[in-house]
């Protein structure tokens, strides 16, 4: 099994968001050269300007791609198939490609992506339980009232701790080359019950509260987010997180030898404040 070598680097699509971030600082701890590509910074990258896609990826051994906002947005299947076209032509041995559980244009975007570059490896994640503390639920989290629509099925909440080791895994060795990696927590939870989870661990008054999905969006669009992430949003909550993707994988497991950390781990690490002793 070859492994990353020290010349050649490794791109990061996204390398300041929310999954990029935590691979770039794995990747630059074990002290491998990493380009952390952004709209902004020395590694350029937007996707809606292409002729900022070749100087991040020329050169680089792997790429790890995350499609912003999100690939059911419409054309991002064909638009990731397109730089992976372009990241097999310029020699970019690993591709990995970040994607949503039960998504069918995600699912697309896996399909087209696989015929462009067949070493490619999917990490395809559950619900990030950081979208509590680094997304659009953190507001609500913030204010005690995290208003979401009804009815919504129970999610096994993936910690991004844990798909960031994996997209390492993935990223460095041909271990996992052509697969697809489904994570997951271990344990589904509706978002009632990971709000009230949050409370007791923390002692913080907030609750969940459940509405009509067209009040919900009509919520966002008030607060003025754009439409196609209203749109996004509803399609998420009215259609993706039906049950399709409740039940937990051993993903986790079989790629790093343990356990997934469980959304009790993440509410302890991330929002209780730590203990200070004298």
């Amino acid at each position: 099994m070859s492994q990353e070598g020290p010349d050649r680097p490794v791109a990061v699509l996204g390398g300041t968001g929310k999954t990029g971030r935590r691979i770039v600082e794995r990747l630059q701890a074990r002290d491998l050269p990493v380009r952390a590509a952004a709209r902004g910074g020395p590694h350029r990258f937007d996707w809606a300007d292409p002729t900022t896609w070749a100087p991040v990826l020329d050169g680089a051994g792997a790429a790890y791609v995350a499609y912003a906002p999100d690939l059911a947005m419409p054309g991002a299947p064909e638009t990731v198939a397109r730089l992976a076209t372009l990241a097999r032509k310029l020699g970019v041995e690993r591709l990995v490609l970040l994607s949503g559980r039960g998504e069918a244009e995600a699912e697309r975007a896996e399909q087209l992506v696989l015929e462009a570059h067949p070493a490619r490896t999917v990490v395809r994640a559950a619900f990030f339980a950081q979208n509590f503390t680094e997304s659009f639920l953190a507001e609500g989290l913030a204010e005690g009232v995290v208003v979401l629509p009804e009815g919504t099925a129970p999610e096994p909440f993936v910690d991004l701790e844990d798909v960031a080791d994996v997209a390492v895994v993935a990223l460095t060795t041909d271990a996992h080359a052509g697969q697809v990696l489904e994570l997951t927590g271990p344990r589904a939870l509706t978002f009632a019950e990971a709000v009230d989870e949050i409370a007791a661990a923390t002692g913080r008054p907030v609750r969940f509260q459940g509405v009509p999905v067209e009040e919900y969006t009509a919520g966002l669009t008030a607060a003025g987010l754009p439409p196609d992430l209203v749109d996004l949003l509803g399609y998420v909550f009215s259609e993706l997180l039906d049950g399709r993707g409740s039940l937990p994988t051993d993903g986790v497991r079989r790629v790093l030898g343990r356990d997934a950390r469980d959304f009790r781990d993440f509410v302890a690490r991330d929002l209780v404040p730590a203990t200070v002793t004298g």
